[in-house]
């Protein structure tokens, strides 16, 4: 009150006696003049210090702090609660400008109060893209998620300042209106839901690579926001898809193959049916020369002989008793090829199998894990093996089965006018 003394002992010094009106005057521009200064020292010197010391800084959330503006807007609250503050102490609580200067200054600290609230997510949604395990959260769509509701909380404090109303009162009336809300907001709560369960669940995030044919979207995720998450798929097109759908549809996250160490090679040649035969003894010897062969080949022939001989066994006839066949020992040697290769993890499933014949051969599949898991690279790993197999495949006597084409037929037209014009000429 000394102050208040003194002001209205100056005032009457200038003549102008004990003026109300004056009195409240000279309050607001001691206030204006007060806060220019504040705003001097908060802007000129306390900013610039901390500039200073966060923008050159090798911390995150230091670098952070400063770009997402989150000081200047905390000195701008400060700034309202000092006006707010002074208003109290020097007018009367019957003066007219009060509840004015009250109301502004309540809006001017909601306003700025959200905008800080809104720049320290901002802070922690950049310091969480810094870190590894927080980035394979869905954050994003969480953090927006949270600055709708304060938004939305800051706006009925705003109305009901504005209207002088308490703020139950608008609280209370939210339910009336829950199936308006319902409906204007209805992805951001679905978003906001789906972003929770997707974080909750770890499910989804930055960098997995998502495949969901619904949406035409095949490609690595680069945002996950409230109420999208994009994806660029591998030709460089962008697929945009509601982050409800990812909990209400089905789609496909590769992470685990990432995670796991290996890429499944899952591929099958055809082996045509008519060249699968018995090995005779020349075939025998020839394929003892194979290092990945020759351990297998003893075992399995002393097998055999055994076997035979202990059921008296007439070898004489292909028919009886037990062979080696041309297939079976090139799955093994396929089998022998896989544990040796440098590029197949041999931790995981890794085996030959022959399918089901059909129309097209006998399909021999290759099953097992590159432990390369790039793209590139493990095009080339299987792309390796395969060169190998068919190289390798005419040593056992074996064909890949193909369909008759265009060379194929000229091949038998040639053969079939050799064959007519040899006979012409023995008439």
């Amino acid at each position: 009150m000394a102050i208040e003394i003194h002001l209205r002992d100056l005032l009457t010094h200038f003549g102008l006696g004990n003026s109300e009106q004056a009195y409240v005057a000279s309050i607001i521009l001691v206030i204006i003049l007060t806060s220019l200064v504040i705003h001097w020292v908060l802007h000129r010197v306390v900013l610039n210090i901390v500039r200073a010391n966060t923008q050159d800084s090798q911390q995150v959330w230091a670098r952070a702090l400063y770009q997402r503006k989150l000081f200047t807007r905390l000195a701008l609250t400060l700034q309202g609660i000092i006006i707010y503050t002074q208003a109290r102490l020097w007018l009367d609580t019957d003066a007219g400008e009060l509840p004015a200067i009250e109301v502004i200054t309540h809006l001017w600290i909601l306003l700025f109060g959200l905008l800080s609230f809104f720049s320290l997510l901002d802070t922690l949604e950049d310091v969480s893209a810094a870190s590894e395990s927080a980035r394979r959260l869905p954050l994003r769509g969480l953090f927006q998620g949270v600055k709708l509701i304060g938004a939305i909380i800051a706006l009925i404090f705003s109305i009901a300042l504005l209207i002088g109303k308490s703020p139950l009162i608008l609280f209370s009336g939210l339910g009336a209106m829950t199936a308006i809300l319902l409906l204007v907001f209805k992805d951001p709560i679905l978003g906001l839901v789906a972003g929770i369960q997707l974080s909750a669940n770890r499910m989804l995030s930055l960098g997995d690579w998502l495949e969901m044919p619904k949406y035409g979207a095949d490609g690595e995720v680069t945002d996950i926001n409230l109420t999208t998450v994009k994806i660029r798929n591998w030709d460089k097109t962008i697929t945009t898809v509601p982050t409800y759908a990812l909990i209400s549809d089905s789609f496909k996250n590769w992470r685990g193959m990432s995670e796991s160490g290996g890429r499944r090679i899952k591929r099958a040649i055809h082996i045509d049916a008519t060249s699968v035969k018995f090995l005779t003894e020349d075939d025998i010897n020839k394929l003892r020369k194979a290092h990945l062969l020759s351990d297998y080949i003893e075992n399995k022939l002393t097998e055999i002989a055994q076997y035979n001989s202990a059921n008296n066994i007439d070898t004489s006839n292909p028919a009886n008793g037990r062979r080696l066949t041309n297939l079976g020992t090139f799955r093994a040697y396929l089998n022998a090829y896989l544990k040796t290769s440098i590029h197949i993890n041999l931790d995981m499933t890794h085996m030959v199998r022959q399918l089901s014949p059909g129309a097209e051969g006998i399909p021999l599949e290759i099953y097992a894990f590159a432990n390369n898991t790039q793209w590139t690279e493990y095009e080339n790993i299987q792309s390796d093996i395969f060169d190998h197999i068919f190289a390798v495949l005419p040593e056992f006597g074996l064909r890949v089965y193909q369909s008759p084409t265009g060379y194929d037929m000229q091949q038998i037209g040639k053969t079939f006018t050799k064959t007519t014009t040899t006979i012409a000429n023995n008439e």
